[in-house]
């Protein structure tokens, strides 16, 4: 008999594991059907589609461009109908619910404060609408069978001037469901050292923060968000790939800051699906993250925005699977190594590693023996 646990793991499978998203943007995440209904509660008459399938379509094409720049147009239309304290609610509550129907039981969702102002809403009543829907949206799961614990990452625009005070409102909500802070936006012509003073404050107190970098940009990007701005995560770094070279007979050698990523164990929140929309990787095959993941790396796997992408975490795994034969252990190993990375206290994540990742895995993985049996005992009755 040959044992099941180091086969690539079914689709149910993958859905039913409990699964950990650190990278996710809360205005890549809408359900097409509530854009259309938001648009049309609001008065928003710019949508290029008002059927939502087709809505649902048009954003996975616009973001297919190859282009970075081109992808983050399409969050004009998001942001545009998240302008209302019952909007961000309702979005904040259905990106919970969605995620723990998928199978996610940790997730950390970002999103700007600065773009949500339009209908006259401040920024503390933005993060206070946006966090009462996660809560919705935990307790709408656990109705409906299921558990996820969701955290707020505040994120400020790299192209604006408003880091330094959206670094203090995270700071100012830590106890109340912000976990930490995030720069985002385009990277080239926007270095992370511009926003030197908001990473400075939160280190001074004590306070977590990931910045976007090593997506469209290089190395360098990379560099100045861990060695100046002091990155506790980078959001993709899927450009260290850059710095390890692979030998024609396999042997791999790692440049000094790759091997300061490995050693430091800093955490990349990869988004696979996104990076090939963004040109960032040519295929899921060719994707940093199986050399990554064979060196050892700190790698995760996210869905950076769920609409644009039409992904989930468990399209993601399903992705990765089939291209690099991942088993149900490989996505254990992903799976503690995001809850690891998590903002929220130590103790915390231990326990949601061993009482919730671990024994999931371990039930999965039992599963076989189950089926076995079964169809043992069936043949020997018709034997009988």
């Amino acid at each position: 008999m040959t044992s099941q646990t180091h086969s690539v793991p079914t689709a149910d499978q993958i859905r039913r594991a409990p699964k950990v998203l650190l990278h996710d943007h809360l205005d890549g995440g809408l359900r097409p059907g509530t854009i259309v209904e938001l648009a049309r509660e609001q008065g928003y008459e710019n949508l290029p589609e008002t059927e939502p399938d087709k809505l649902g379509a048009w954003f996975r094409e616009a973001a297919d461009s190859g282009s970075l720049e081109r992808y983050l147009e399409t969050f004009a239309h998001t942001c545009a109908v998240m302008q209302t304290r019952e909007a961000l609610f309702r979005v904040a509550a259905e990106c919970a619910a969605d995620l723990a129907e998928d199978g996610v039981v940790y997730a950390e969702v970002r999103y700007a404060p600065e773009q949500h102002l339009e209908g006259g809403l401040t920024l503390e009543e933005v993060v206070e609408a946006v966090n009462a829907g996660f809560r919705e949206g935990e307790r709408q799961a656990r109705a409906n069978g299921h558990r996820i614990r969701v955290g707020a990452l505040l994120t400020a625009m790299r192209h604006a001037a408003r880091s330094l005070e959206i670094a203090e409102l995270a700071n100012a909500y830590r106890d109340s469901g912000v976990v930490g802070f995030d720069i985002a936006g385009a990277e080239a012509g926007y270095p992370p050292t511009r926003h030197l003073d908001a990473f400075e404050y939160l280190k001074r107190e004590n306070n977590h923060f990931t910045i976007h970098a090593g997506e469209a940009f290089g190395l360098p990007s990379i560099w100045q968000a861990l060695q100046w701005c002091g990155a506790d995560r980078l959001g993709h770094g899927v450009r260290i790939i850059d710095d390890i070279e692979v030998a024609d007979d396999g042997s791999v050698e790692l440049g000094r800051l790759a091997a300061y990523v490995r050693d430091k164990r800093i955490p990349l929140e990869m988004c696979p699906s996104s990076n090939l929309q963004t040109g960032a990787a040519a295929s899921i095959a060719e994707h940093p993250i199986g050399l990554l993941r064979k060196l050892h790396f700190r790698a995760t796997v996210n869905t950076d925005n769920r609409l644009m992408s039409g992904t989930s975490m468990s399209r993601e795994f399903e992705l990765l699977t089939e291209a690099f034969d991942y088993t149900l252990d490989d996505m254990q190993w992903f799976s503690v190594n995001a809850m690891k990375s998590a903002f929220i206290p130590f103790d915390e994540r231990l326990a949601m590693i061993n009482e919730v990742i671990k024994p999931g895995y371990a039930e999965l993985r039992s599963e076989w023996l189950f089926q076995q049996t079964a169809a043992t005992s069936g043949s020997s009755r018709t034997e009988g």
